[in-house]
């Protein structure tokens, strides 16, 4: 990991039906992550935000094929598209990616950027839900229920070449997960990713849980951590797009982020579906900036 931040953001909310974590990136840059990021020694480069038309600007084309459904796919593609060209700069550049999402869509374009860098990354996905959907297993047509299918590779039309297959399931970890639809589940086995779920994580632990995650992800060429705050209880963060009961605490996600800065082997961080309009007082975009810069070496010591 080096010594350099680019941060870059995505303000869409066009990947599911709730309003509001289009203002994510606002949030999250109000809560003072380049200043904290600084503080650790870092230089920070914000290179402001990807372009993405607002719902209502944007005349979704509506992409139905019998049951297989993806709303607003062709915007999201656009900005996902231009959102790895940005990253695989940065990557290219020596420098670490930080993505401030908006929806959790915006991933298939992340990881899409690492792989033109050069980098086929294992993946560490932590979120309520598992976000493997595909156009034909979807129950909603919600997109960001779709990305982490792209870009293994399991989702084809309406997502072009160029963002599927950019990951292998062996180097992928699904960590957190307590919402999957039933679909997924075929997903899930099919991609040969390993799920960590929250019944796992009370077992045996979240070190140990964190500790199987490194070792699954380190298969790749670094590790990317795709953090959706809903994978955090709703205590804890309240301002997320979709809240499920029963998540990660506060102790728990700050230790998987501490690990995973040990482990010396992240890449690049993206941190989804902060929704300022369901918050109290910016509580969720704050603990983001807490968990990034956890992830990028805060120690309590």
């Amino acid at each position: 990991m080096t010594r350099a931040v680019e941060i870059v953001g995505v303000p869409m909310d066009l990947g599911g039906f709730r309003r509001g974590v289009d203002m994510g990136p606002s949030a999250i840059r109000y809560a003072g992550l380049g200043a904290r990021l600084t503080a650790l020694g870092y230089s920070v480069r914000d290179r402001g935000n990807v372009r993405v038309r607002d719902r209502d600007q944007d005349v979704e084309i509506e992409y139905a094929h019998g049951a297989r459904q993806a709303h607003h796919a062709e915007e999201i593609v656009r900005a996902a598209e231009e959102l790895a060209k940005v990253v695989a700069d940065i990557a290219k550049s020596g420098a670490t990616p930080v993505v401030l999402g908006g929806d959790h869509s915006i991933g298939m374009g992340t990881i899409a950027g690492l792989a033109r860098a050069g980098h086929r990354v294992g993946v560490i996905w932590v979120d309520a839900h598992g976000d493997i959907n595909t156009p034909d297993t979807t129950p909603s047509g919600n997109v960001h229920g779709m990305p982490f299918a792209v870009a293994l590779g399991l989702a084809d039309d309406p997502f072009p070449k160029a963002l599927r297959g950019t990951t292998d399931g062996s180097a992928g970890v699904l960590l957190g997960i307590r919402d999957i639809d039933p679909g997924e589940k075929a997903n899930i086995k099919r991609a040969g990713v390993t799920p960590i779920t929250m019944a796992d994580i009370d077992r045996i632990g979240m070190a140990k849980a964190m500790e199987n995650a490194i070792a699954v992800a380190s298969k790749g060429d670094g590790i990317h951590l795709s953090l959706d705050m809903d994978a955090i209880d709703p205590d804890e963060a309240p301002g997320v797009g979709t809240p499920v009961r029963g998540g990660l605490t506060y102790r728990e996600a700050q230790l998987a982020m501490e690990m995973l800065a040990a482990s010396g082997k992240l890449r690049s961080i993206e941190v989804c579906e902060v929704n300022p309009i369901l918050d109290r007082e910016n509580r969720t975009a704050t603990l983001a900036v807490e968990l990034i810069a956890s992830a990028l070496g805060q120690t309590i010591l």
